[in-house]
């Protein structure tokens, strides 16, 4: 578990500039220490998160680190939270649960400790988190599912790459379900992309090569199976098939551009991260009296249930303005 467990240290040292939830950066001292817990970390996506992190961390003057594991294993994200509650004393947590029922007792635990834990990106709802800051995920499904039956016609065959017990893909994908039933799209296999991104090149491979299986669309729910479909349909010239995207990593932008990626989903885990921190330093300086409750069913929460940051979509007409602006941070 310790060669998963990568550091990637926050320490601020510029004025504050706080969204005007009223904090003060002379109320902070050095025993203030914040967590972000990610899920595979040494993807794009989340050194955009850090960014966010690093920012709202120079402008609160806190400490913050985020921390995870190098790929998609939630068995050592579990291990990694567990760490940071057992020895580091954490102000407070802020988590894209991968597996919320590995992680439910755990967060409940936190919780129960006097610790805050807000999730981000991928939510655990029955836990005592909080609250959940991140993109509406259905909504995000939704978005995706329209532009692909416009691209199809209305009709078609095709196949879904995912984590299938992660909430934010699960939440994607009951938004393309809905997006699509009114018309002839059928997914036809879902595809559990856990591992490294050569599976969603091999998979994408067999189904070309496989006569027997008509597919005409690709739906890739998470970061890293999008561009790896992309090269393998430019690679056998299979330019009659459509893909819709995740996120907004340099390479699917770049498939995009080629025509390759017919429109991706944008997030913003940069905004995730940076107003979660300045959240959970907002809770630690005006902690609620009681933690451990179920704040969705309190009419008189002081938090709220649900923070949505946004998404968006991203396709030729406007990629090219999307992939300068990324240059440029």
């Amino acid at each position: 578990m310790h060669s998963a467990l990568r550091t990637l240290a926050a320490v601020g040292s510029l004025p504050l500039v706080l969204l005007s939830m009223g904090c003060s950066r002379s109320r902070h001292d050095s025993t203030e220490n914040y967590y972000l817990v990610a899920t595979n970390i040494k993807i794009p996506y989340w050194r955009t998160a850090f960014d966010g992190l690093d920012r709202a961390s120079k402008d609160l003057q806190v400490r913050a680190e985020m921390v995870g594991p190098d790929t998609y294993d939630p068995k050592a994200q579990q291990e990694i939270f567990r760490e940071i509650v057992r020895t580091k004393k954490p102000t407070a947590i802020l988590i894209s649960v991968a597996d919320p029922g590995l992680m439910k007792a755990d967060i409940d635990s936190a919780i129960a400790a006097g610790i805050p834990v807000v999730t981000m990106d991928s939510d655990a709802p029955d836990t005592h988190r909080l609250f959940f800051i991140g993109t509406n995920n259905y909504q995000a499904g939704v978005m995706g599912g329209r532009v692909l039956a416009k691209h199809l016609n209305g009709k078609g065959n095709i196949v879904v790459f995912t984590f299938p017990t992660q909430a934010n893909l699960m939440e994607r994908l009951r938004g393309y379900q809905e997006a699509l039933s009114d018309t002839g799209i059928k997914i036809v296999e879902t595809v559990d992309v856990h591992g490294p991104p050569s599976i969603a090149f091999d998979k994408t491979k067999e189904i070309l090569s496989n006569p027997k299986m008509k597919v005409d669309g690709f739906v890739c729910l998470e970061a890293t199976a999008g561009k790896e479909v992309a090269d393998v349909l430019t690679r056998q010239n299979a330019k009659d098939k459509v893909v819709v995207a995740m996120d907004t990593d340099e390479s699917t932008l770049d498939w995009i551009e080629k025509g390759a990626i017919a429109a991706t989903v944008a997030q913003k885990p940069f905004t995730m991260a940076y107003y979660g921190l300045c959240a959970l330093d907002e809770i630690h300086h005006n902690k609620p009296a009681q933690l451990n409750t179920d704040w969705r069913q309190n009419l008189q929460a002081v938090v709220p249930s649900i923070i949505d940051t946004g998404s968006s979509l991203i396709d030729k007409s406007n990629v090219s303005t999307v992939h300068k602006s990324a240059a440029l941070r």
